[in-house]
């Protein structure tokens, strides 16, 4: 009975909210009248997820000719395709115009006469009824074959285009997806790029033949007889008109469709990811809210969508029955009034008055995919147009041989040496080779994520090479950001960043960051062996190389207990593995490519601290003569630093020796004695 009671209760809810609810048409109106409610309203109590340049302002007009060109772009690179599809589609539409016609003679020299003339005689329409199927023989053959050719055509597009986006990725700043959630940059590659295929497989071609169809019927019409095409014209005339109103307002609301779609799948991804958290901390019910209120809106914006982009067919048959009718009513008095006006001549104006309107329906209904393959294009396109990494090095890392007089000459066949070279221009189109020793220097410099609201301010730090420097610090002060703008994830705003006494704008980024081994707090595993994750580091290693680098990094151990050891599959991000063996994996990983200059970034957060013993002294031998940047919560690992600088709001207020900032008395000592904690 509580259950019938709730479910009433339920119901009751839903009527009601069903009630305030606008119907269909009165959100046409409101999207008519620009009075639909503002994504933030609907969106107030939501994670925000937004698009390239904002991603939600849809009432800016969008160049629909210049993302159509563009994909067709794609479409014509392979040539002898489109010139085949084109003179199929010549020939199919022709075929089926030419059928059309050939039904005047037909009825005028061949049915007519038979019906008056005293002795039968089919021998006459036997034939041209055999030259109507070839006719129309060929026509289907022609579509057939322009089918096969224009999927072929639209796969090859499609997959240089989700080819160039997946490179464009590749060229994007960390900024970029700082602003962009995973799950809507992947709608890029799924829901919008399948969008444009449909149009290319389909959509396209079909509006394409029935432009072609319509055009030659009306040249046909008019051939026939213009005084009764003047009627047919203020027929077309208003079903185009109707056409152009409603695929207006359709391109909007598609454009609403492609972005809702594209935060519900952000949405969805992000709870994934995130399901161990929404389990511990029993967000379902919100989880489940806010999905809803997505899901919602998708649904609501794709339901206008899909109204209006199938509203036109049945209106504009409307329509042409009433014309088909007026024509019948003035033909046959025509016919009967005029002798130049035939029954055959009438019977295939009426046909083509009835057929007129399968072209317009035809470009009616692939202008629902046409257009909504535009809106997901512009979304491609605007993650393709987004500003690429700036790089302006001109200074590469090479490998070299060092002869007995000490000179570096590179390796002509890049072989790794086990020594490495800044390889720098000179203005005589000459070179310079520079050993990389791991000399980083800070001079006074600033940055910030956000303008106006600086996160390092005038940051100056030297580490020589084969020092260690730690960096501690609250949560927050900038220590990350340090060691980000050394790989230049990001540009600094004003200052100095040498490498070896180069500007690290001056270095190929590629190179940059080559040189430089990072262990993050967050580890990223792939799909593939424990080997392959490990050689990652570097793709030439050999596998006792590998084995070599894991025993170095403590992994060797837990590797060698896995099922199928160092040729175990690792998914799912190493979901198979503890937070620890992963952690030590990333280590691995680094120390497989023996990189000049090191970072650890919290390496050995989440390995306990019997682990973190072990792999101490791996790791010191790791570090052996090259320059370590160290960031940790564990003032335990960073006693043996030759430098610790202590950051906090963004500025080193204190640094030196473990001994010195000890005998100091100041923020680190009260954060070894326990006299303070880290925030």
């Amino acid at each position: 009975m509580h259950k019938d009671i709730k479910n009433n209760n339920r119901n009751s809810n839903v009527q009601q909210e069903a009630k305030k609810r606008p119907n269909i048409f009165q959100q046409i109106k409101a999207q008519m009248e620009d009075t639909v409610p503002d994504d933030d309203k609907i969106y107030k109590d939501m994670p925000r997820v937004r698009g390239p340049g904002g991603g939600r302002d849809f009432r800016k007009p969008k160049d629909a000719k210049g993302t159509l060109l563009r994909i067709l772009g794609y479409a014509v690179q392979k040539k002898v395709y489109l010139v085949g599809i084109l003179i199929l589609l010549l020939l199919s539409t022709g075929c089926n115009l030419a059928a059309s016609y050939y039904l005047k003679p037909l009825i005028d020299d061949y049915i007519v006469p038979n019906i008056t003339a005293v002795e039968k005689d089919f021998s006459g329409l036997a034939r041209q009824l055999m030259i109507l199927a070839g006719i129309y023989l060929v026509g289907v053959l022609a579509t057939l074959s322009q089918g096969q050719i224009m999927v072929r055509l639209a796969q090859s597009a499609i997959n240089r285009i989700r080819a160039d986006l997946f490179s464009k990725l590749q060229d994007l700043p960390l900024s970029f997806f700082d602003a962009h959630s995973h799950g809507e940059l992947m709608s890029r590659f799924t829901n919008d790029a399948e969008q444009v295929q449909m149009m290319l497989d389909q959509g396209l071609i079909q509006f394409i033949s029935g432009i072609i169809t319509f055009t030659g019927t009306i040249i046909l019409m008019i051939k026939i007889s213009w005084k009764m095409f003047i009627i047919t014209l203020v027929v077309i005339f208003l079903s185009l008109l109707i056409v152009q109103k409603v695929g207006g307002l359709s391109k909007v609301m598609f454009k609403k469709q492609q972005a809702a779609l594209g935060r519900l799948n952000g949405y969805i991804e992000e709870m994934i990811d995130g399901l161990k958290v929404v389990k511990a901390f029993t967000y379902e019910t919100r989880s489940k809210e806010e999905f809803a209120k997505l899901n919602d809106d998708y649904r609501e914006n794709a339901i206008l969508a899909n109204f209006l982009g199938q509203i036109v067919m049945p209106v504009l048959a409307a329509v042409m029955n009433i014309c088909y009718a007026v024509i019948a009513v003035m033909g046959g008095i025509w016919v009967i009034s005029s002798s130049s006006f035939t029954i055959g001549s009438l019977g295939v104006y009426l046909n083509y008055t009835k057929n007129i309107s399968m072209p317009i329906n035809m470009m009616s209904n692939q202008l629902v995919n046409v257009l909504s393959a535009i809106a997901g294009a512009e979304r491609i396109f605007a993650t393709m147009d987004a500003a690429p990494e700036i790089d302006e090095g001109r200074v590469s890392l090479v490998t070299v041989e060092r002869s007995p007089e000490g000179k570096l000459t590179e390796t002509a066949d890049g072989r790794r040496t086990g020594f490495w070279a800044w390889k720098i221009p000179k203005e005589d189109g000459s070179y310079e080779y520079r050993e990389v020793k791991g000399d980083v220097r800070f001079k006074e410099v600033y940055f910030s994520y956000v303008p106006g609201e600086p996160v390092l301010k005038g940051i100056s730090v030297y580490a020589k090479p084969g020092q260690k420097i730690a960096f501690v610090g609250s949560t927050g002060a900038g220590k990350t950001t340090i060691t980000n703008l050394i790989n230049r994830f990001y540009e600094i705003e004003d200052g100095r960043i040498t490498f070896d006494g180069i500007d690290i704008r001056d270095i190929e980024k590629k190179s940059l960051r080559r040189s430089l081994g990072i262990v993050l707090q967050d580890t990223n595993l792939f799909t593939g062996t424990v080997m392959d994750n490990i050689r990652y580091g570097k793709l030439d290693a050999t596998d006792e190389e590998c084995i070599e680098a894991a025993k170095s990094a403590n992994a060797h151990g837990f590797i060698s207990r896995l099922p199928d050891g160092y040729q175990t599959m690792i998914t799912g991000n190493g979901q198979n593995l503890s937070q620890g063996q992963r952690q030590l994996l990333a280590i691995a990983r680094t120390a497989v490519a023996k990189h000049p200059v090191m970072i650890l970034d919290e390496a050995t957060s989440s390995i306990d601290t019997r682990t973190e013993k072990l792999i101490e002294r791996g790791m010191d031998a790791l570090m052996e003569g090259k320059t370590v940047f160290v960031i940790a919560h564990r003032l335990s690992t960073v006693r043996n630093s030759k430098v610790i600088a202590v950051v906090e709001h963004g500025e080193i207020i204190e640094k030196g020796s473990h001994e010195e900032l000890l005998a100091n008395k100041g923020r680190y000592y009260m954060l070894y004695t326990g006299q303070h904690q880290l925030d």
